[in-house]
């Protein structure tokens, strides 16, 4: 349980206090400044490495100037507060606030014989400039992109939506780690309950620690166990972040985590990318809809292939050249999992692969062991198209949970077709549906608009319309203010 003990009026016991709760004296990036202000103490605390040094040092010469120019001790304290010459400036009244700010990045100053402390927020975190995302790059469009500090990350939403009533609720979570947690809305247009819905589950999270960020997040907000499908869309694009603002979402944004947290959001959400939005409706519609057929493929196209390998009589005559050609003592079931664990060892392998060799690992996965294990019998040819065309699908999935989630669906397919054949790919596919259109992720169907069935906004996701005809935000957001063009 943290203490509520008021700030001493003593320096020599916040010292103490400092040395036994956070290690002053020991831990080498913790500081203190003592100065001596019209014959009183005062003394300045603050981190190393998360806080600008030069602030501080102009903040040291003001305080030093009073002695100089003023005689009056008995005002110090309204002295100090004029002469801490900064934007922003609050005052604190217990030591585990003065704990909590100084641990934060910012600096503390306290004064001998008061009770009141003076916070000022001079946080410079480490970090890189806002550049691109790697995994959402697009032809045209802004090149800027979130990073692993939070201030910069609510700046670059503001200076997309200059609207009064934007709002970023900040929040600590994390007993030791106390990372800062915002959750970001347009007032007037997102669902008020959706906001309360997920300021309690941030409320209620309780454990030492969020070092993975936004991901802990998740899985307290959902509790979805594992299930692979996510039920929350991430993005590292501030425009993206402001559009999804604008349409009635609400937004979480996590200190340390370049991702920002998208909700409500549905199975069609993340089968959108930002490059159809770059491009002029007729591109971004071409666009869309060869992105769901690298999605449908990477789903579909391996069972269904699979199946008709399995039984050759369900094939008219003019396609019955599909299936292998070639007779191998491997079971096809197993060159088709081989392959796939292949594949996905290898994109793990290349994540982990400095950049001047991952094209080296390349060449030596596609034309040493592709070929070679086709030469010696391993595979036919055939099951290193398939699963190559379904690899492709999902690198096209823009979403990487998304994906994922789908590999590990095709996977049990495959299984059901092994087992049951043609019955087992229509029963899975079934059940599959069920299964997604049975979830309701803070209350919104998984599957909108497709089940439940709203043909305007299912149309939405199929074509993208122009901008000037898209006059209302989405509905499943439930927003106050439906006409985005009144």
């Amino acid at each position: 349980m943290q203490n509520k003990m008021p700030i001493p009026e003593s320096l020599d016991k916040i010292e103490k206090y400092m040395e036994e709760r956070i290690g002053l004296g020991v831990s080498f990036d913790l500081g203190i400044r003592k100065l001596k202000i019209l014959r009183k103490d005062v003394h300045m605390y603050y981190v190393n490495g998360l806080t600008d040094s030069l602030i501080i040092v102009q903040l040291i010469e003001e305080l030093v100037e009073i002695n100089d120019n003023e005689k009056q001790s008995s005002k110090i304290f309204e002295i100090v507060e004029n002469r801490l010459v900064h934007d922003s400036v609050e005052q604190i009244k217990t030591m585990d606030e003065l704990v909590d700010q100084v641990l934060s990045g910012l600096i503390v100053v306290v004064i001998e014989g008061e009770n009141t402390a003076f916070v000022v927020d001079v946080r410079s975190y480490p970090g890189r400039t806002p550049q691109e995302p790697d995994t959402e790059k697009v032809i045209r469009g802004s090149r800027d992109g979130f990073v692993e500090n939070i201030i910069l990350n609510t700046a670059l939403t503001r200076r997309r939506i200059k609207d009064e009533r934007l709002r970023f609720e900040i929040t600590s979570v994390g007993e030791r780690s106390k990372t800062d947690v915002a959750i970001g809305y347009i007032k007037d247009i997102a669902d008020a309950d959706l906001i309360d819905i997920i300021r309690k589950e941030i409320a209620n999270i309780k454990i030492d620690g969020i070092p993975m960020a936004d991901k802990t997040v998740e899985e307290f907000l959902f509790k979805q166990g594992y299930d692979p499908f996510p039920y929350v869309r991430y993005t590292e694009r501030a425009d993206v972040a402001a559009t999804h603002l604008l349409e009635g979402h609400v937004l979480v944004y996590v200190d340390t985590s370049p991702s920002v947290i998208i909700t409500p959001t549905t199975y069609f959400y993340h089968m959108q990318h930002a490059e159809e939005y770059r491009q002029s409706p007729a591109v971004g519609t071409f666009e869309r809809w060869m992105r769901f057929i690298g999605i449908l493929s990477s789903l579909f196209l391996l069972p269904l292939w699979f199946l008709f390998a399995l039984e050759p009589s369900l094939l008219p005559e003019s396609l019955a050249f599909i299936g292998p050609n070639e007779k191998t003592n491997v079971p096809i079931i197993v060159q088709i999992f081989l392959a796939d664990f292949g594949i996905e060892i290898l994109r793990m392998a290349a994540i982990h692969t400095p950049t001047p060799l991952a094209t080296a690992m390349g060449l030596i996965a596609a034309v040493l062991i592709g070929q070679i294990a086709i030469d010696v019998g391993l595979f036919v040819p055939e099951v290193i198209l398939y699963v190559s065309l379904a690899a492709i699908g999902t690198y096209t999935t823009p979403s990487y949970e998304l994906s994922v989630a789908n590999k590990i669906t095709r996977l049990c397919f495959l299984i059901a077709v092994a087992i049951f054949h043609g019955p087992g790919f229509v029963v899975s596919i079934t059940l599959f549906i069920i299964w997604l259109a049975s979830k309701k992720p803070l209350n919104t169907p998984y599957l909108w608009p497709f089940i439940p069935f709203y043909p305007k906004a299912l149309l939405q996701i199929i074509v993208r319309r122009a901008v000037p005809g898209s006059k209302l935000r989405p509905s499943i957001n439930r927003p106050r203010d439906r006409v985005r063009q009144p």
